[in-house]
């Protein structure tokens, strides 16, 4: 499946956890084959850290948060033009770029 949603958009949680939903985020990775995306600041989980003593790494020990994947089902794209959620249509041109339109005001996204 061909994802919409590409890194750096911004993007609004319309389901899943309560203290997630209706915040917004710009995308930090997408995981096409898995259709799932990882969220600035959304989805949020925490990892006990054990010490780790490699010649390349040196790892605090601790409790550390991070940014956990989500799937794609659970979001919606925020158009830059008008600032709403929407729906994506995929749209060439006569010489065959693609490019994303908003279905709320019809306008380019990329």
């Amino acid at each position: 499946m061909k994802m919409k949603i590409r890194k750096g958009d911004t993007i609004e949680v319309i389901t899943g956890r309560e203290q997630d939903k209706g915040k917004r985020g710009e995308v930090i990775k997408v995981l096409p084959k898995e259709e799932r995306i990882v969220v600035q600041g959304i989805n949020l989980r925490k990892k006990h850290q054990r010490q780790v003593q490699t010649e390349r790494k040196n790892l605090a020990p601790g409790i550390i948060e991070f940014e956990a994947k989500m799937p794609v089902s659970n979001v919606m794209l925020v158009c830059p033009n008008c600032s709403e959620t929407t729906r994506v249509r995929v749209t060439r041109d006569e010489d065959g770029t693609v490019h994303r339109v908003c279905k709320q005001c019809e306008k380019q996204i990329d």
